[in-house]
């Protein structure tokens, strides 16, 4: 039904929005150009958003050169929220018309009119995909909230739904409709169920005031009721008895859900049996079942991508990310609060706190706080395990829920010293992971919580892959062979800290500084090949903690400045550390841990603890694997966030990310400048902290 093209075309777009959606090369299964700029010889199509007027141009151009037109448009499952913010998952490609043109053929009318079997080989993916999307209530748009207790009255013998449309929606026209129609639907609505209350649905757009629709003027009386407020769909649909629509697709998700609907335009779903049609055409001639027109439009008409291996992908794909997108709107359902925030980090972290800009605030005291008026689903966050006095009281009687947070263990491509935004964060509600003198979330899930086979299995694969591409936290260090020369002995890396961490400050007792570390080092092992590698917030100059040379190689054989840490840990035979994540690093890795301090990854029977009476150690009664401990440490803990698509992704989301990002800046030689120059960082700091002025 779709053009086929060879793999090496090149599409023509004359619109530079288009040319700007996140990873359209992968949707489009071509690479997408500027047709303006590009000889008309080395394109294969144009390409346009739909039939709307501003494509005028391109189906010009390509009638002119006698190439294909492809009229492209949002998929039926698109995205947590519209397209102003959030970048499609899906879309649909038709080389013959569009779905929602009535008016002449499209690819999914002429799929649907064949004699093909769309259910052939795919009826149980079918089966699955229409269970989820119903279960998890998933729509074109996923940010509004389930329908409200009271929304509805209680009184109604029967409930029919009309539903509106923006005014001027080529669906409308296309769809054999007018604006007159939408006066008839509600008539015929109130005529044919004269027992039935009518709750009429505005459009999103309307309610937020960016457009108009037919019903704007209609009120509440004894038989109706206007739904003005955001509600998803399949929540108000699942109430209704009949639906009546024009060309919305809401209509369609109404027969997913077993409601009938009664179609007074012609939108893609009708004249095929299913709909009670107020209209004909003649040009369908077919009789399809729900479960026929669902394949033919979700699966063989949408193309996905895979949010997380930004590759093509399935409906499975995107119905998994947007259920990520549900799970934590769910797990901080309130406002997040925000105290003691620089400008720069409230800048990078908004976005990553809450789905709804709208519930992200900043205060700067108490006062601001209470001012908000906190309920119950409303949450306090703080960087870090500081609480500040003037927060006590609020804390103490329990009036906000506390969070904690901090970076993830694999946060990014650069330090966040040097202002660098963060792939993944650690939100805690018990206290914080570097934190021994209390529990953490993650403490309580590593002490408590069972993990799958198919979860450890993941994880198994997750340490692998970390192994494999040399990644840890910052990843800006050059990977490369260690070149020492330990004469056959024992190699023993001693990983440097910013001394005034609060790990140190809270989970060190009598080896407290990097000085003492390597003395301690040097005592345990005497004959070991110590080599001493300073951490980068310390050698960038951003953090304290710096130690002489000439101190450290008093104890130590050899100071590392150049190569990564994980070159380092490959080359070492066992790693000693007071808190550092260099310790978690070396377990990825398979390298003998000896521990100090009470850090994280600790206290679990995988390292060996020289602080033997940590209150942490006290608490942590329990023998993990070390795919148990990734299993919590890295897939449940964190948060992880896609800036692209504006989501919360996996770990192995981030991981693939990290990659790409670290591959493409050392082929162009920005790796390094991460790395060194201090007067190029700071003046790269102040850009990004101007940046968080505007944004803030």
């Amino acid at each position: 039904m779709l053009i086929k093209l060879p793999p090496e075309s090149r599409i023509g777009v004359f619109s530079r929005g288009i040319l700007r959606i996140p990873f359209l090369d992968v949707l489009l299964g071509h690479k997408p150009c500027r047709a303006w700029e590009t000889p008309v010889s080395t394109l294969s199509a144009i390409a346009g958003w739909g039939l709307r007027q501003t494509t005028r141009r391109a189906r010009l151009f390509a009638e002119k050169h006698h190439l294909p037109y492809l009229s492209l448009e949002d998929g039926f499952l698109r995205s947590w929220g519209t397209g102003d913010r959030y970048p499609p998952l899906s879309i649909v490609i038709d080389g013959v018309g569009i779905y929602y043109d009535g008016t002449r053929p499209s690819a999914i009318e002429m799929l649907l009119n064949s004699e093909a079997d769309l259910l052939s080989g795919i009826e149980e993916d079918v089966r699955r995909a229409r269970a989820l999307l119903l279960g998890h209530r998933l729509s074109k748009y996923n940010h509004a909230p389930g329908l409200k207790a009271g929304a509805l009255r209680d009184n109604d013998r029967k409930r029919v739904l009309v539903i509106d449309q923006t005014a001027g929606d080529m669906s409308i026209s296309l769809g054999l409709a007018g604006a007159q129609t939408f006066a008839e639907m509600l008539s015929l609505a109130r005529d044919e169920n004269p027992d039935a209350t009518i709750y009429v649905k505005t459009h999103p757009e309307v309610s937020s005031g960016r457009k108009q629709g037919h019903f704007d003027h209609l009120g509440n009386d004894e038989r109706t009721v206007v739904l003005r407020d955001a509600i998803n769909p399949i929540t108000l649909i699942g109430e209704m008895d009949r639906v009546y629509c024009v060309s919305s697709t809401m209509g369609f998700e109404a027969l997913l859900v077993g409601k009938p609907v009664t179609c007074l335009g012609m939108p893609w779903y009708a004249g095929w049996g299913v709909t009670d049609d107020r209209q004909t055409s003649l040009r369908r001639t077919r009789r399809r079942r729900v479960d026929e027109l669902f394949a033919a439009a979700y699966f063989h008409y949408t193309r996905y991508l895979d949010p997380v291996t930004l590759k093509r992908g399935t409906i499975f794909d995107v119905i998994e990310w947007l259920v990520r997108q549900q799970v934590m709107g769910d797990t901080y359902p309130g406002r997040m609060i925000c105290f003691g925030f620089r400008r720069w980090k409230a800048a990078n972290l908004k976005p990553m706190l809450s789905l709804n800009p709208d519930k992200v605030r900043f205060v700067r005291d108490r006062n601001a706080i209470e001012q908000l008026d906190p309920g119950v689903d409303d949450a306090l966050v703080v960087w870090g395990q500081h609480v500040s006095r003037e927060l006590q009281p609020l804390v103490k009687k329990d009036a906000l829920r506390l969070l904690r947070m901090e970076d993830g263990f694999v946060r990014s491509v650069g330090l966040g010293s040097d202002l660098i935004r963060p792939l993944s964060v650690v939100i805690d509600a018990r206290g914080i992971y570097f934190d021994p003198s209390q529990p953490s979330d993650l403490e309580h899930l590593l002490n408590t919580e069972m993990f799958s086979a198919e979860e450890l299995s993941r994880a198994s694969r997750v340490r692998e892959y970390i192994v494999e591409h040399a990644i840890t936290k910052y990843n800006i260090e050059a990977h490369q062979k260690a070149l020492w020369h330990a004469n056959r002995r024992a190699v023993v890396l001693v990983p440097g800290q910013v001394e005034d961490d609060a790990s140190i400050r809270l989970g060190c007792k009598t080896i407290r500084t990097n000085l003492g570390l390597l003395q301690a080092v040097r005592e345990a092992r005497p004959d070991g090949f110590i080599v001493y590698k300073p951490h980068p917030d310390v050698t960038s100059g951003n953090r304290a903690g710096k130690l002489a040379m000439a101190d450290a190689l008093r104890w130590a054989d050899y100071v590392e400045t150049s190569v990564s840490v994980v070159s380092c840990i490959e080359s070492c035979d066992e790693v000693h550390t007071m808190t550092s994540l260099t310790g978690f690093d070396a377990l990825l890795r398979g390298r003998h841990v000896v521990t100090y301090g009470q850090p994280f990854y600790a206290g679990w029977g995988l390292t060996d603890d020289r602080m033997k009476t940590g209150e942490a150690f006290a608490r942590r009664q329990r023998c993990l694997g070390i795919d148990e401990l990734v299993a919590g440490a890295l897939l449940r803990y964190p948060i992880y966030w896609d800036w692209d698509l504006n989501g919360y992704t996996s770990c192995e989301g981030v991981l693939y990310r990290i990659i790409k990002m670290r591959d493409s800046l050392e082929r162009s030689g920005r790796l390094e400048k991460l790395r060194f120059g201090y007067v190029r960082r700071q003046w790269r700091k102040i850009g990004i902290l101007l940046a968080s002025t505007k944004r803030h």
